[in-house]
């Protein structure tokens, strides 16, 4: 007899009968996020083919525990059992510490059996007590349902700078389609010298999550400067693929561009706004800062298997400045085109 079995419980891979079931209770639990979700399993296994193991536990009859995971594998970045992949947040959510330590066992048990070389989970809380790494944090804050306070809430500094950018004349909409986010976000990436994913994935996301899923463009006259792919999750807004151009920065067109997320997610009912994951001390996580948001570290937890050592894999390793150098030089089009193969791989 198993200790699942023993206790009750019985663990199962979620199928598309139960997607239902597990949605509700990912939106039913405290630390429940939106990269729970199942349409996810859809999007990392059919767009951008990994094997995924989206592992839950029932106890009569009902859900008691879920956790997201899949295999992401390249020659160049290793072999890893992720929850979840291309995701801020994961791990295991579960109403009991039983059904949480079963969820555990189950995923540390698949990865032996795949022999990968780590099995890592991305937190927002600690679970565990594997080895971690805490060089990432998340910002989330909560806002008021009245514009102008969140607007007095930014610090006075880059409150003036988006006041600038209202006055400049610049125009945001909602689009309906992911043409405009993917042309900025392709060589707002590139610029970085990060491969992006393609068109293809973004409309996946949009497709699977419907009007959970929206995206704000801004324009100056006729031209584009930045766009943002927004989730939302409960009372939440997630802004989380977004990006500018270059004439973006001169005309603080990013900063016009969250102000708008923020404003009208406020006047719809929103009460916290998640800025999303950033690398410490690099440009984004001061950027957030800037807006008056406080960094939370964030618990990435790791059970190694074959590797020996907790995985580097961001842009602060000294291994990838030259190929991120490299990959900020190329043409674009040839980025949009090699970009796709790469980042799939990228976990």
């Amino acid at each position: 007899m198993t200790r699942a079995s023993a206790q009750g419980f019985a663990v199962r891979r979620l199928s598309s009968s139960d997607c239902r079931r597990w949605d509700d209770f990912v939106n039913g639990t405290e630390y429940g996020t939106f990269f729970h979700f199942s349409g996810w399993r859809t999007i990392i296994g059919d767009c951008l083919g990994h094997s995924t193991y989206y592992l839950f536990v029932e106890r009569n009859g009902q859900i008691a525990g879920i956790l997201p995971l899949a295999r992401v594998k390249s020659w160049l970045f290793g072999d890893a059992l992720i929850s979840s992949p291309f995701l801020v947040y994961g791990g295991p959510l579960a109403e009991c510490p039983e059904a949480s330590e079963i969820l555990l066992e189950s995923a540390a048990n698949l990865a032996e059996e795949l022999r990968v070389d780590y099995l890592e989970l991305r937190n927002r809380v600690p679970v565990t007590d594997w080895q971690t790494k805490d060089n990432y944090v998340t910002f989330r804050k909560a806002i008021s349902s009245e514009a102008e306070k969140n607007f007095l809430a930014i610090p006075r500094k880059q409150r003036a700078v988006v006041r600038k950018a209202i006055k400049t004349g610049l125009r945001a909409e909602f689009d309906r389609d992911v043409d405009s986010l993917y042309t900025i976000l392709s060589e707002c990436k590139r610029n970085l010298g990060t491969p992006f994913f393609s068109r293809k994935y973004l409309e996946a996301i949009k497709d699977t999550f419907g009007e959970n899923c929206e995206i704000l463009t801004v324009r100056y006259q006729d031209e584009l400067l930045s766009s943002v792919m927004s989730f939302r999750f409960r009372n939440e807004i997630l802004p989380y693929y977004g990006g500018g151009g270059v004439a973006a920065r001169r005309l603080g067109a990013n900063d016009y561009m969250y102000w708008k997320v923020m404003e009208n997610a406020c006047q719809t009912g929103v009460e916290v706004f998640d800025f999303g994951r950033s690398l410490r001390d690099t440009g984004a996580y001061k950027f957030k800062k800037y807006w008056g948001f406080e960094p939370e570290p964030l618990s990435y937890e790791y059970l190694l298997v074959k590797s020996n050592s907790v995985p580097q894999l961001d842009p602060s390793n000294q291994r990838y400045k030259f190929l991120i150098k490299t990959w900020s030089k190329l043409p674009l089009q040839v980025a949009r085109v090699l970009g796709p193969p790469i980042a799939r791989l990228l976990g």
